[in-house]
């Protein structure tokens, strides 16, 4: 019984569905008619690659080794020649494999035939067995990537489409992971309701109906899960607040990429997606230092960045198990994670907008916050506090915001990262209909497991939707 996820990266469900409505996605219109459509929610950050985490792990990013698409690291493990620090964004999209803890396994690692594409998480995944790679491949998607050619994006998913399915259809694999970033790339330059992202999902369509005609063909439709999902939404943006210049500005020493030579920061500033934020301070120190220690020395700081308009939510990590949660004129909470419960405690006003919540499980505190504008917000903020490689301030973007201009190949018009509904809320179509409602991202790693017959592994954050 195969397994074969595409994702549709960048696709928000709101606007495939209106697509699947209007009649220009028919091969996934079949699907939500034969299987379903599901909205269901992402990882914080919600971010490409980043967020492919809860597919091929089952985890949330942040405790498994991926706070951001940028982050500083304390250990110094990292070489100081690129200031301790990393970007997945260019050459260091290979270094995601080594940067996820050992002990937690990949979907590639616990199956036997597999196939990828596209996927930066590639851990277990044979070199024959990956599509879309290469020093020819690479020199292409980094020449489309830095000349900001969205048309490329399109030709980019084509080919790779034309080529999974047809290697689907002579390997019989079992486990099919391919990433599609069309829908992605044409969201940012021209919005996610533009034409040309119309044309991005439509690409996606066309090759769920090649894999579909295939395994018809072949006798194995009725046996197959083919499963379309997306990592993160999109919302506009129309401002953007250069971070790293802010505190420049002000007199502090800044590391932030591209520029990250040397090693006599203040702080670091490192960007995701780009409408989250993480902000390392003290840099000297190897320890992890929480904000009660750091209060004294950065409250004037912390007071003013929540008064500006770029930002909505401010995250302050007061222990691994504990965080202080800042809303823009909205007062502070503490969200605390204990022995599997999460609550959420308003203490000067009520930043997430949901009212107090005591001790309750994960599906509890989804339910809590799922009305809300910050959908699973509670689960979100603790897990990625908890990360050792987490900044000492997290920062969540106001709508029509964003914390990066320079240096975008592509000018943003729309972008992701953040906790808001537009960015956390994602689709999930299946061939089949599942046993109970999908809740999260996480929930379809260990479903795969169960609809190939695998054990799933302990300490998953998602349970299996089958």
């Amino acid at each position: 019984m195969p397994v074969i996820i595409l994702v549709a990266d960048g696709a928000r469900p709101d606007t495939l569905a209106a697509a699947m409505d209007r009649g220009e996605l028919p091969a996934l219109s079949r699907l939500r008619a034969e299987g379903g459509a599901h909205t269901i929610v992402t990882a914080w950050p919600s971010v490409t690659g980043v967020a492919y985490t809860p597919f091929l792990m089952g985890r949330y990013p942040g405790p498994v080794g991926l706070p951001g698409l940028r982050w500083f690291d304390r250990s110094r493990r990292i070489s100081g020649l690129f200031g301790h620090s990393r970007s997945y964004v260019g050459s260091e999209m290979r270094m995601v494999d080594g940067d996820l803890v050992a002990e937690a396994p990949t979907m590639f690692e616990l199956t036997k035939e597999r196939l990828g594409a596209l996927n930066v998480i590639q851990r277990g995944l044979p070199w024959r067995n990956r599509v879309g790679f290469g020093p020819r491949f690479v020199a292409r998607a980094a020449v489309t990537h830095f000349r900001g050619n969205v048309q490329g994006w399109l030709a980019i998913d084509r080919d790779i489409g034309s080529t999974l399915a047809a290697r689907i259809r002579q390997q019989k694999p079992e486990f099919v992971f391919a990433a599609l970033t069309g829908i992605d790339k044409t969201s940012h330059s021209q919005g996610h309701d533009s034409d040309v992202a119309r044309e991005a999902m439509q690409i996606v369509d066309g090759i769920a109906a090649e894999i579909r005609h295939d395994a018809e063909r072949a006798g194995t439709w009725e046996q197959t899960h083919l499963w379309i999902v997306s990592d993160h939404g999109h919302s506009p943006v129309q401002f953007h607040d250069d971070l790293a210049e802010h505190f420049r500005k002000d007199g502090f020493r800044t590391l932030a990429h591209p520029w990250t030579f040397g090693n006599s920061q203040d702080l670091a500033v490192m960007v995701s997606g780009n409408a989250m934020a993480h902000i390392y301070l003290e840099l000297s120190r190897r320890e992890r230092p929480f904000w009660p220690s750091l209060e004294g020395a950065w409250r004037e700081q912390v007071d003013e960045l929540i008064t500006r308009p770029s930002v909505d939510l401010m995250v302050l990590p007061l222990s691994a198990t504990s965080a202080e949660v800042r809303g823009h004129g909205r007062g502070t909470a503490i969200i605390e994670t204990r022995g599997g419960t999460f609550s959420y405690r308003p203490q000067s006003g009520d930043p997430l907008g949901i009212g107090e919540v005591k001790p309750v499980g994960a599906s509890e505190a989804l339910e809590a916050t799922a009305a809300s504008d910050y959908p699973d917000g509670i689960v979100q903020i603790a897990s990625l506090a908890s990360s050792p490689r987490c900044g000492e301030i997290l920062l969540s973007a106001a709508r029509n915001w964003d914390f990066r201009e320079r240096y975008e190949p592509i000018r943003h018009v729309s972008s992701h990262g953040a906790l808001h509904r537009e960015h956390m809320l994602v689709p999930l179509v299946t061939s089949q209909p599942p046993s109970r409602p999908p809740q999260r991202t996480v929930d379809v790693m260990p479903s795969a497991l169960a609809a190939l017959g695998r054990d799933i592994p302990a300490g998953l954050d998602g349970r299996s939707f089958l």
